[in-house]
């Protein structure tokens, strides 16, 4: 790539960073390129698509997010390591609402690379005796939907709000709270066609 469009792509990278952060992945194409100082022609020379800028923006989030995984693996308490994942998972969300925007829209489904691992932290959480046995991984996208609605609608008013909805959610997970739930989980296919209408 010559310079100046590495320059561009560092501009277009840095104005979309700020926007979504502040607004939401809705942010229009056309803003970020005003913002970034640059034509909406050399955005799409970029990023064809509004999915190729939000994945090259959000890319070190994946990798947060696997070390939030592997943290809370290497953890001898099981529940404090599921409890330190979706905190850590929450708190990324709280700091920044296009990543809050993502992770309700791409929560980890059967099939899906980090879908392995959060299974393992849930089953270590359950085999410890801490966690109700009949959640599943499906369930813990109504956790990061919660929350997503939560830091969305408190962010400017309270932004803390969020913690004390995820230490409810917790509490509500835990096998010693736990009575018959009225439904069954949700499916794969139920949890993937949710996350459309995110």
């Amino acid at each position: 790539m010559r310079k100046d469009a590495v320059h561009n792509r560092e501009r277009l990278l840095r104005a979309a960073r700020e926007l979504f952060a502040d607004r939401g992945l809705d942010v229009p194409l056309e803003e970020i390129a005003r913002s970034a100082g640059v034509s909406i022609g050399t955005l799409y020379n970029r990023f064809p698509t509004r999915d190729a800028l939000v994945e090259a923006v959000f890319a070190d989030r994946a990798a947060t997010v696997a070390e939030l995984t592997e943290q809370a693996l290497a953890m001898d308490d099981a529940w404090e390591g599921f409890v330190a994942f979706l905190t850590g998972v929450c708190e990324l969300q709280a700091a920044d609402l296009g990543y809050n925007d993502l992770a309700a829209r791409t929560v980890a489904v059967d099939g899906d690379r980090g879908f392995g691992l959060m299974g393992e932290i849930l089953e270590r959480a359950q085999q410890s005796g801490d966690l109700r046995g009949d959640v599943t991984l499906a369930d813990m996208a109504f956790v990061v939907w919660g929350v997503a609605a939560t830091v969305r609608a408190t962010s400017k008013v309270a932004p803390g709000a969020w913690r004390r909805h995820l230490a409810l959610a917790l509490d509500g997970l835990r096998l010693a709270a736990a009575r018959p739930l009225p439904v069954p989980p949700m499916s794969t296919a139920q949890t993937r066609a949710a996350m459309r209408e995110c």
